[in-house]
């Protein structure tokens, strides 16, 4: 439960219910949230599109040396890459708080998974037309 302030804005509450992460400092809150993230990719790639998007990175990755005529053509290369995993992650997890609220069908939920949905499509888009203008600037004439 928040608890106003002076000032009239929630403030977080004390004592036990606070979550333990929020107390670590240093290298021990880093380690810890470095194997959350590792559990967020392990849950991820329990998602067809989020292995296939991997699969495709190990392949658009290497190439992105090959095709980048300069160290910033490479990392825009990657980037749109890593960039469509990322958007793919983000949308499993909007999918996952949407099914964890009730697995009834309701207009927002629809709205919410859409609009993920939606973003992964234009990371893909985005992805598609920076490689398929690499890919013309390198190899044609």
């Amino acid at each position: 439960m928040n608890h106003k302030n002076t000032a009239g804005t929630a403030t977080p509450p004390t004592g036990s219910a606070v979550n333990p992460q929020k107390q670590r400092k240093g290298l021990s809150r880093i380690l810890h949230a470095t194997r959350y993230s590792w559990a967020g990719l392990q849950a991820g790639w329990n998602e067809p599109a989020f292995r296939q998007e991997c699969v495709l990175a190990l392949i658009l990755l290497p190439a992105a040396f090959a095709v980048g005529k300069t160290w910033l053509e490479t990392a825009v290369l990657a980037a749109s890459v890593v960039a469509v995993m990322v958007v793919e992650l983000l949308n499993t997890a909007v999918e996952s708080v949407v099914d964890r609220v009730g697995p009834e069908w309701h207009q927002l939920s629809k709205r919410a998974k859409d609009i993920g949905s939606a973003a992964v499509l234009l990371s893909l888009l985005l992805c598609t037309g920076i490689w398929g203008a690499a890919l013309w600037e390198r190899f044609s004439l």
